[in-house]
């Protein structure tokens, strides 16, 4: 037996859970190591003052005071920058799951982007004016609202443009079969170019 294997097996042979062949190789070992053995008599001899010890009895409050006061002091100490900063509700979003999931979206975007022939463009610290990004985004949403006021308006008009088709439509649809009865009860027939009644 070395050395490093008996002070792995020591614990195990002071509290006698090492069984019959190991502990006699392990005692043979101390008694032919010098260094081993006075290892072996200082931690008996330290085992055997803190059996002297008495037990401490806690205080019947403690539990309590454990349960309540050190959790609320540790999860204060050891709130994280951006719970600090944004707010408790941020601590679901940094989750690994989620900053995979934000990577593989972004990596998803620049595959299609390469296929498509997309060219990215390096960032100049004039793309980080924030008068020309404030510029950008404002021009953005005043288009994105020009665009929707224009479709709605269209919109307005042919509506509009349909509700009176429709009228025509089913006011010439009504007339159609009054005048077909008139011509069927002997109404007088139209006169011809040439001035000459039709006759039938």
């Amino acid at each position: 037996m070395t050395c490093a294997d008996f002070e792995i097996l020591l614990c195990d042979y002071l509290d006698g859970a090492l069984p019959e062949p190991s502990r006699r190789e392990l005692e043979e070992h101390i008694a032919s190591c010098a260094a081993c053995g006075e290892m072996a008599r200082d931690v008996k001899a330290s085992l055997a003052f803190i059996e002297k010890a008495a037990v401490a009895e806690p205080p019947a409050e403690l539990l309590t005071r454990i349960l309540h006061d050190i959790p609320g002091v540790a999860a204060g100490a050891r709130r994280p920058w951006h719970s600090r900063l944004f707010g408790r509700w941020t601590g679901w979003i940094l989750q690994p799951r989620y900053v995979m999931g934000m990577a593989m979206t972004v990596l998803s975007f620049s595959m299609i982007a390469k296929f498509a022939g997309i060219e990215p463009r390096q960032l100049r610290p004039s793309d980080l004016d924030p008068v020309k990004i404030w510029s950008a985004a404002d021009d953005r949403v005043h288009r994105a609202w020009d665009r929707g006021v224009k479709y709605y308006e269209n919109m307005k008009v042919v509506i509009e443009i349909q509700s009176r088709l429709r009228e025509w439509t089913d006011q010439d649809q009504s007339q159609t079969p009054v005048r077909a009865s008139e011509q069927k009860k002997g109404a007088p027939a139209r006169p011809n170019p040439a001035g000459r009644n039709e006759k039938k």
